[in-house]
This record gives C-alpha cells, sequence and structure tokens, in this order.
C-alpha cells in the first residue's frame, strides 16, 4: 500500500473513531450519568457547602454568602456570612416552617411555600430537585470551573420558559452540585454557586 492509500486508511480510522464518540452516543452517557447522580441524592441523607446566592427581582438584585447545613429529614441550617450587616443572621428550615435567628433572638417567619423564591429556601429547593426533579433536558457543557453536567428539571408537562424550572450543574466526577438557577416563566430569579459541597 503506497503512502497515499495509508493515509487514507488513517483518515477513515479516524472518521470512524469521531463518530463512535458522536452527538448520540455523548448525549447517552449525559442521560445515564444524571440519572446516576439522581440516584445519589435521593438517598443523601445530609449535606454541607457554601453558597452564594444572587436573588434578582426585577427592581432589586440582592447578594448573600451562606453556610449551609443540609438535612433531608430534619432542621437545615443556613448562616448569612455576607453581606456584614448581616453576617451572623441563621434560618432555621424544616417541614413546613422556619425561623430566623439573630444574637439569641428567634423570628417566626410561616409557613413555607413550595415555590417560595427566597435566597434561605434555593438550596433546600435545589437539593429536592436534585433528587426528585422530572429530568426535561441534560447533556454536558463547560463552566468557567470547568466541565458539568447541566441537568434541567420541570413539570413532566411543562414547557421550555413556562412555569418554575430548575437548572443544575454538576461536577461530572465527583457529581457535586457546582450550580443552580431557579426561574419563572423563564426569568432567572435565583442563581446559586456552590462551594466546598460535601455529602453524607
Amino acid at each position: 500500500m503506497g503512502r497515499k492509500g495509508m493515509l487514507w486508511t488513517l483518515t477513515i480510522t479516524l472518521c470512524l473513531g469521531l463518530t463512535a464518540c458522536g452527538p448520540a452516543e455523548k448525549g447517552a452517557q449525559a442521560e445515564q450519568l444524571a440519572l446516576d447522580i439522581r440516584g445519589e441524592y435521593l438517598v443523601m441523607s445530609e449535606c454541607s457547602t457554601q453558597v452564594e446566592v444572587v436573588a434578582d427581582y426585577g427592581s432589586r438584585v440582592f447578594s448573600y454568602s451562606l453556610d449551609v447545613a443540609y438535612h433531608r429529614e430534619g432542621e437545615t441550617v443556613l448562616t448569612v456570612t455576607a453581606p456584614e450587616e448581616i453576617a451572623g443572621v441563621t434560618a432555621r428550615l424544616w417541614e413546613d416552617s422556619s425561623v430566623l435567628e439573630y444574637d439569641g433572638t428567634q423570628v417566626e417567619t410561616g409557613p413555607v411555600t413550595d415555590d417560595g423564591f427566597s435566597p434561605m429556601m434555593a438550596v433546600p429547593l435545589m437539593l429536592e430537585q436534585a433528587g426528585e426533579g422530572f429530568i426535561a433536558q441534560c447533556g454536558l457543557e463547560t463552566l468557567e470551573s470547568g466541565e458539568a453536567l447541566r441537568v434541567v428539571c420541570r413539570d413532566p408537562e411543562g414547557q421550555p420558559g413556562e412555569g418554575v424550572e430548575c437548572t443544575l450543574w454538576f461536577h461530572p466526577e465527583t457529581h457535586a452540585l457546582v450550580r443552580g438557577e431557579l426561574s419563572e416563566d423563564g426569568y432567572t430569579v435565583l442563581t446559586c454557586t456552590f462551594t466546598g459541597f460535601q455529602k453524607a
């Protein structure tokens, strides 16, 4: 076989190799990874993490830094570390109620609604969706921190951009939650960036 024939053989081999890892296979890998991650979060009993939360309410935008200790079957505790003027405020959430605590004083904040878009509710809502949400779309994409699995959760009968939608990004190897967004009718209300995510 001449040099030209060898080049054609090499080209065909490379093309076949690339085809074998084409979009369909990558899509299947992403779907399986999303199902594996959902299974892990479904049985996860607790986790701890630091979260940067941006709450965009249209007319005003708020930013918070939180330390979070999440317990699926108990109290979830979120402590504000920034901004400085409210650092130390602690929110304790369980079942259908929440309490804010500061300098030993507790304030009952009333029932927590399923679709309440408060910064304190962002993390529990996202973790709930990670384990139980209906996966409408998933795929691998690149974030500033590297490659991540993007999973979109919404009502099984919902359409993109309608109603409440939760988009989550996971580290493809550690399965740690690295980013999350909660949107309503296509408008992103809450954005969370997770660091130091540890689950049990």
